[in-house]
């Protein structure tokens, strides 16, 4: 949920921000930012919590740790990125795989009841799923329309 307040408030702070010193709405700047900072606001949970990332990952996958820390640093990378027009649309698909690559993880961490921030196995459950997986597919259209179909290629 801390997520999508993130996006959603910097969306309206970027937009608010263009119309009173462009006077117009560049709401693809604004989408962009939002993805941007949403982005390097997870990235940090990759940091401070990467133990609880770590028990995210299935037990087949190796150098749990090292992913974690790669995703993260990608994470980053790609929400800057998007602030580039010339690298906004291949940032763009590159963020739709990633979003839909790491939704199995998510759904593992909810069928294991996994609470990410404190590392342990008191999260909520599948029922969390009711909000994650629309929350993630939100991501994946968010990132299409401000990146790929404003016109971007």
């Amino acid at each position: 949920m801390k997520v999508l307040i993130v996006l959603v408030a910097v969306f309206a702070i970027s937009s608010l921000i263009s119309r009173l010193t462009m006077h117009s709405w560049n709401v693809v700047f604004a989408g962009n930012m939002a993805m941007c900072l949403m982005l390097c606001f997870t990235a940090l949970g990759h940091f401070l919590f990467t133990k609880g990332m770590v028990m995210m990952i299935p037990p087949f996958i190796p150098y749990k740790a090292a992913w974690v820390h790669i995703t993260g640093v990608a994470e980053i990378l790609l929400g800057l990125a998007l602030l580039a027009p010339a690298l906004r649309p291949y940032a763009g698909w590159i963020l739709i795989v990633f979003f839909v690559l790491i939704l199995p993880a998510n759904i593992y961490a909810a069928s294991q009841h996994l609470n990410l921030e404190k590392a342990t196995y008191t999260g909520p459950g599948l029922a969390y799923l009711w909000f994650r997986i629309p929350e993630q597919v939100l991501y994946i259209i968010w990132v299409y329309y401000f990146t790929i179909s404003r016109g971007a290629f």
